[in-house]
């Protein structure tokens, strides 16, 4: 059973509740073999997902070439692919030994090529070309800005204007941008005709961040926003000492504050783990909620975790004990089961 889409901006492109973001399939943090990075596309087809991320950044190109082959066999009417532009994979000349940089997180990524920035018009369809081809498709339904954080100008003034023509060509079938901020891709809502928006870890239990600007922006204007990290990296996955919170260890008043969340959604009998995948989707900007997985068994976790039933009582409690503000949106017990 596949769960019920909604439409990206003015696009055709649409996604479900639920998305799998494709890092872990890449090795993000430890290496993940090809035949475990099968099973768990495998394990989220059929599971009813239909939707998924990827980027060059993501093992220096491992992650799409095995989302790619995963999903060869599948309609492709039936299922949703985003990747990403703003690094160049640019072949190394001496191997591993000079300049491999494809520890940035994924360890068993090839040594063959490096990342350059580059959010030039004439780098982002190279960017796009190159994917496609580890892809093995012929265009991708949504392409991203990838964190262009330190290249605002160039990303506003090249690469944006390039992701546009290419909407309009069809071989992309909407556009956004993709970051661990709210501030920039609020200013790509207002400034900029994009159709969504993919925000990692900047709304969640532990951070409204997005919710200052951005998420009633977007709403606004029609735009459509994923939720990535919604366990901030570990801390609201399994909140104890010396867990990660957005790559790093987590402070010790966040600890304290996620474990306290967790004695509570205890109490009304949810899994944190399932108030946070939860948790996004009570804005009604927000259009999908994307978690990454390295397994078949993450994924069915994540997918049990996500249909968990969640009483109205936990946000009303969350709110009465000062942890979430009251005017945050939360689910309605309505919505607390999709698909």
């Amino acid at each position: 059973m596949t769960w019920p889409r909604r439409t990206l901006g003015r696009s055709t492109v649409t996604l479900g509740a639920l998305s799998l973001g494709g890092a872990p399939l890449a090795g993000l943090g430890a290496p993940v073999d090809a035949e475990a990075a099968r099973r768990t596309v495998d394990a989220a087809w059929d599971a009813g997902i239909r939707g998924f991320d990827t980027a060059p950044h993501y093992g220096l190109g491992l992650s799409e070439q095995r989302l790619g082959a995963a999903l060869a066999e599948r309609p492709r009417a039936d299922w949703t692919l985003s990747t990403k532009v703003g690094r160049l994979l640019v072949p190394t000349d001496g191997g591993p030994a000079a300049g491999h940089d494809g520890a940035h997180g994924f360890p068993g990524a090839p040594a063959t090529h490096r990342r350059v920035w580059d959010f030039s018009a004439d780098g982002v369809r190279r960017s796009l070309e190159s994917s496609l081809e580890r892809l093995g498709l012929d265009r991708a339904d949504l392409v991203l800005l990838h964190d262009p954080d330190d290249h605002e100008r160039q990303a506003l003034t090249e690469a944006y204007p390039a992701l546009e023509r290419l909407r309009a060509e069809g071989t992309v079938g909407a556009i956004g941008v993709g970051m661990n901020q709210s501030a920039m891709p609020a200013r790509f809502v207002r400034d900029t005709d994009i159709d969504a928006v993919l925000l990692a870890g900047r709304y969640t239990l532990l951070d409204q961040d997005g919710l200052t600007e951005l998420l009633p922006l977007a709403a606004e204007r029609g735009v459509a926003v994923v939720i990535g990290g919604v366990f901030n990296s570990g801390l609201l996955a399994d909140p104890r000492p010396g867990a990660s919170y957005d790559y790093r260890p987590a402070p010790a008043p966040l600890v304290r504050r996620a474990l306290r969340i967790q004695e509570i959604a205890g109490r009304h009998g949810v899994p944190l783990r399932a108030a946070a995948l939860r948790f996004p989707l009570g804005h009604p900007a927000v259009a999908s909620v994307l978690v990454g997985a390295r397994s078949a068994a993450e994924v069915r976790d994540a997918v049990a975790m996500f249909r968990h039933p969640i009483p109205d009582g936990l946000w009303e409690e969350l709110r009465a004990e000062g942890l979430l503000p009251a005017h945050v949106p939360v689910p309605s017990r309505g919505e607390t089961a999709p698909g």
